[in-house]
């Protein structure tokens, strides 16, 4: 696995309408960027910011870093990929918060 990092100039945490912090666009990210790399830690047992990777949950990740407040939604326009990097599924505005589709298991 890569070393984690974070493209801080395109994204800050602020508080989120959707769920308590969540991350934001600071400008206009184009389509395929990659916003930066999970800095993770296995994990035992679910819970906040906790990544499953397979569909048995055997593989667990807690997320250590600010990409962990990218909240879920259906309309996703960022995806997390096995490796643990984050890339723009389409262009961002500034403004706008950052979501990943987390699957039909999250409520």
């Amino acid at each position: 696995m890569s070393e984690h990092y974070l493209r801080d100039d395109l994204v800050e945490v602020r508080e989120s309408p959707v769920h308590g912090r969540g991350l934001f666009a600071s400008q206009n990210i184009p389509r395929n960027t990659e916003l930066g790399q999970c800095k993770v830690k296995r994990a035992k047992g679910s819970g906040p910011y906790v990544l499953w990777l397979d569909d048995d949950g055997e593989e667990r990740y807690r997320v250590l870093c600010d990409l962990r407040f990218i909240n879920h939604s259906k309309r996703a326009n960022v995806v997390y990929y096995d490796d643990f990097s984050v890339v723009a599924l389409k262009t961002i505005k500034a403004g706008e918060e950052l979501f990943h589709d987390y699957g039909e298991e999250w409520c």
